[in-house]
């Protein structure tokens, strides 16, 4: 123990202690970490710090589990399961940023640890640490995505562009070839040719939308560059010779997702005395649309065709195109992808694998919502140049206790159409609603006007979210009487809309040539409420395959059934009391998968009393029951008049939210499930008039598309079905998109055969 006199000088003590006691880094609140090396996975690696705009090392002394464990949550991982000294990853390059780094264990970040300070260390790169975190990802850490990560200098680097220098290019609504142009200090910049590469394109073409780039015929641009080189008068002259016109090089290894995360020099290593770009020009891409975004006449520019490709992989309820729930073909069944080990990298093989650019984000939790069927694959691995998502290293999604509240998801870079700058709302309460007002051409003028709402629906409205970025539509609205349009915009431009749902754009979607709405425009133009989330309704396939039969029910106790309009016609015919119905019965259990609660349509005034239930219906048609010849003819259905919506059930831990009794609030909350019984009136299919034979038993939810769902694919399901007059068999029950395009299609083909016979 030592002491001080009493007169030492307060600041001169602080001073030596600070020579004395290891220090803290300065607020790593803008800290960032990773994990890099050769083949190392998304969990492993070595530890590298971005300080001043450079990535350094971590030096080995004193490092040990407690470091790694915070290092792994830092970076998003629940915990650190060892940590790896001597450069066990390779030995790094740059400065070396933290020596002898002591942590409790319990920091959140590694800038609450005590180490030498920045850059003061006595190893070489041949001690650079090495960490391997669990791989499950902590339950708040929701997706990896690109920002715009710290560039040289810790300035941004922010996106890029092309500029077309061919008059052919400059004549295209979609560019894809041109000079790179960089944003890097909130100014654009044209990046120097020399080193530039084919993996540089591909980051540029992937960052605007594009799976693949092209070669580009170079000596042709030189020669209109030398052009206006020899040009007196040439602006472009003037700007080449100051270094703030150019980037001085990037490089680029092809997988990055952002040319952010390439190494990028914006000026030379020399000096500002020295010329960014001596004796070169700008750097020229020529980027491949993918088959979505190609004019109509344009060839695949590959041997394998897109087509054959995407239906090996697919997005399922996302709001956006290029965005949703990663969902692949295996065993002619589709299956979910689990997010352990889920990253960007193998997110932008699916999405180029789609016709897409690279992924700007890589999604864990479910967050674009769960899935009923298998699991296929987790702890995929991609290395970033596969062709597809089945050519990466992966496991089977069963051997490592995935649930689908791990489904993985993906949001893609897609082009820059410019469909977002023909559509916008007017009048509504906040952004996300009013009229939807359409840009145009009348007569070679572009107009804004309004959109007829004859025929408009939920589909319609689904597109214009769609093209507005806003998310999914709430509601359809016919009558807009109370949302004032904008001035000088209120004629009607646009009728007779028919939309698909998938289409990116209102201007796409059918509609008649010259404009006829049978009421005018004015207080009933089309209008939308948008949402940036949705429900998702999918029956259990299973479980009515399981629990369907036949029951032979004396009319006497169908009197309320009948009462509803739940038998065949040929039931008003019978001498009641006596005689019987016969009752194709089962279970339906259907699941809210989406992101938001499925609520009725209208209000609880418009809920209808029913005596014989004893309970309010909140929704006329909720579902349709159908019993179909193999070549489509219907042949039976179930007549439910109404259904009365609630939880019946929910995951443990999850409260039900919904009940029918006492006139309770209607609907299926987030991840619960609404269970008709097999012994429930009109839980049925009456077949009393059908004959023995082979059928297609078909349920079909949220039938009229009357309540929002980020997907209607999955709300047909259909079971192939035998009957021979006193049993019943159904079998192959799925939902119907389950099943590969070539599954559906054969099913097709064979009704058309039996109807040809």
């Amino acid at each position: 123990m030592w002491s001080l006199p009493a007169a030492f000088p307060l600041p001169l003590l602080l001073l030596m202690l600070g020579q004395i006691l290891p220090s803290r880094p300065q607020s790593l609140s803008t800290m960032k970490l990773r994990l890099v090396g050769p083949g190392s996975r998304p969990e492993e690696g070595r530890l590298e710090v971005l300080h001043q705009g450079q990535w350094g090392t971590v030096c080995d002394d004193d490092f040990a589990l407690q470091e790694a464990t915070v290092a792994c949550r830092q970076l998003g991982f629940e915990a650190a399961l060892t940590w790896a000294h001597s450069a066990k990853y390779g030995s790094g390059e740059g400065p070396i940023w933290l020596d002898n780094v002591h942590c409790v264990g319990t920091e959140s970040s590694l800038d609450q640890c005590r180490s030498n300070g920045w850059g003061v260390s006595d190893c070489s790169h041949s001690e650079d640490v090495g960490v391997v975190c669990h791989p499950q990802r902590q339950r708040g850490y929701l997706s990896e995505r690109v920002s715009n990560a710290l560039g040289p200098q810790g300035r941004r680097l922010e996106e890029v562009r092309l500029k077309p220098i061919l008059a052919s290019a400059k004549r295209q609504s979609l560019v894809t070839e041109g000079a790179v142009e960089v944003k890097y200090e909130g100014h654009w910049r044209q990046v120097c040719d020399q080193g530039w590469t084919r993996n540089n394109s591909r980051v540029v073409c992937g960052m605007l939308g594009f799976p693949s780039e092209a070669p580009v015929v170079s000596h042709y641009y030189r020669k209109v560059w030398n052009s206006k080189m020899k040009d007196p008068k040439s602006r472009l002259k003037s700007l080449t010779k100051k270094n703030s016109f150019w980037i001085h090089r990037v490089n680029c290894l092809g997988t990055e997702p952002h040319m952010a995360n390439c190494q990028v020099q914006v000026a030379p290593a020399q000096g500002k005395l020295r010329p960014a770009c001596p004796g070169g020009m700008h750097a020229v891409v020529s980027c491949v649309a993918g088959p979505r975004f190609r004019p109509l006449k344009a060839k695949p520019g590959r041997k394998e065709s897109w087509a054959e490709q995407e239906t090996r992989v697919r997005l399922r309820s996302g709001a956006q195109v290029g965005e949703g729930r990663v969902e692949v073909l295996m065993n002619r069944q589709w299956g979910t992808v689990c997010d352990h080990g889920w990253n960007l990298i193998s997110a932008s093989v699916v999405c180029r694998q789609l016709g897409f650019g690279s992924a700007r984000e890589a999604l864990f939790g479910a967050q674009l919502g769960q899935a009923l069927g298998p699991i296929h694959l987790s702890e995929v691995h991609c290395g970033g140049y596969e062709r597809t998502l089945s050519d990466c290293p992966s496991l089977e999604g069963s051997q490592n206790g995935c649930q689908h509240d791990n489904d993985a998801a993906v949001r893609c870079n897609i082009p820059n159409l410019g469909f977002q700058d023909q559509v916008r709302l007017a009048g509504g309460r906040s952004p996300e609603e009013g009229v939807v007002e359409v840009q145009v051409d009348v007569n070679g003028v572009q107009r804004w006007g309004a959109v007829c709402s004859d025929h408009w629906g939920l589909n319609e409205a689904m597109v214009a979210c769609r093209q507005l970025g806003l998310g999914f539509a709430n509601h359809a609205v016919k009558d807009t009487w109370y949302w004032q349009g904008t001035p000088g915009a209120g004629e009607v431009v646009m009728s007779g809309v028919h939309c698909s749902g998938t289409e990116l754009a209102l201007q796409q979607c059918q509609r008649h040539g010259p404009v006829h709405c049978s009421h005018g425009a004015g207080h009933f133009s089309a209008g939308v409420s948008c949402t940036d989330s949705a429900a998702d309704l999918v029956l259990n396939a299973q479980l009515v395959q399981e629990t369907a039969y036949l029951e032979d029910r004396p009319l006497s106790q169908l009197y309320c059934a009948h009462e509803e309009n739940c038998l065949s016609q040929s039931a008003d015919r019978m001498d009641w009391p006596y005689g019987h119905r016969r009752l194709l019965r089962f279970s339906s259990q259907i699941h809210n998968l989406g992101r938001a609660d499925f609520r009725p349509k209208t209000g609880r005034h418009s809920w209808i009393w029913h005596q014989c239930h004893r309970h309010y219906h909140s929704i006329e048609v909720f579902t349709h029951y159908d019993l179909l010849t193999l070549n489509g003819s219907k042949v039976a259905e179930g007549h439910k008049a109404s259904f009365c919506l609630e939880d019946t059930n929910c995951p443990k831990g999850m409260q039900r939210r919904y009940a029918c009794a006492n006139f309770g609030e209607q609907g299926v909350t987030v991840g619960c499930w609404d269970t008709y019984r097999h012994d429930i009136d009109c839980q049925w299919v009456d077949i009393t008039d059908v004959g023995p034979g082979d059928y297609i038993f078909q349920v079909v939810v949220n039938p009229k598309l009357e309540v929002a769902e980020s997907d209607f694919s999955n709300n047909v399901m259909r079971c192939r079905c035998k009957y021979d007059g006193q049993r019943v068999w159904l079998h192959d029950c799925h939902t119907g998109d389950s099943y590969r395009a070539n599954t559906e299609l054969s099913l097709e083909q064979e009704r058309l055969r039996n109807n040809l016979i």
